[in-house]
């Protein structure tokens, strides 16, 4: 009973880690590099009838040529809606409409902007490092109430806390090659 308590408590933190991990990733997907990337404007909320919803269920979304996002509404009266959202974002775009669709053009970044969003990736680095740590946290405490209460041994909670130090450290380096990636990404001209 003891070790299946500890490999779910392990499991759910690995699980915990991972998501850590993939939230980061998102993140540093919607910071803009001098490339268009959709998943930049998917999730904006655009008023429609009333409601905020994500442009990705107003529009179809794509790329054209590398620096351009074509922004095609399934419904052509919220052209104007989809148009303010993005140019209130805080991604510094100014989207045009031609009555069809509607263009967003991504200009140069100059290097003050490049440096905003590398701090802006570090510090989304950062907040996933938090979530690891404080997973990490978590089962810590599982593990000491097990072995607090004599459900397992002070060498097996040993073990099982080297193994859950472990994945934090695969999981936060994990979260640094990101990190590493996007920031070159960012600087490069």
């Amino acid at each position: 009973m003891s070790t299946e308590s500890l490999d779910d408590t392990l499991t759910e933190a690995e699980l915990k880690m991972v998501a850590a991990v993939d939230h980061t990733r998102n993140e540093f997907a919607k910071i803009r590099t001098g490339r268009a990337n959709p998943q930049l404007i998917t999730d904006l909320p655009v008023e429609y009838y009333g409601t905020h919803t994500p442009l990705q269920q107003l529009a179809g979304v794509s790329v054209p040529e590398p620096r351009m996002l074509l922004v095609t509404p399934y419904d052509r009266s919220a052209m104007k809606e989809i148009e303010r959202a993005i140019s209130m974002s805080d991604l510094g775009l100014n989207p045009s409409n031609d009555g069809q669709v509607v263009r967003v053009v991504f200009p140069e970044l100059t290097e003050e902007r490049r440096k905003q969003f590398v701090r802006l990736a570090r510090e989304r680095a950062e907040e996933g490092r938090i979530g690891i740590r404080s997973t990490r946290r978590s089962a810590r405490s599982v593990i000491a109430k097990l072995a607090d209460d004599g459900a397992i041994g002070n060498d097996e909670a040993q073990r099982t806390e080297n193994r859950l130090q472990d994945l934090t450290d695969r999981y936060v380096a994990e979260i640094d090659g990101l990190l590493a990636n996007k920031e070159k990404e960012l600087l490069e001209v």
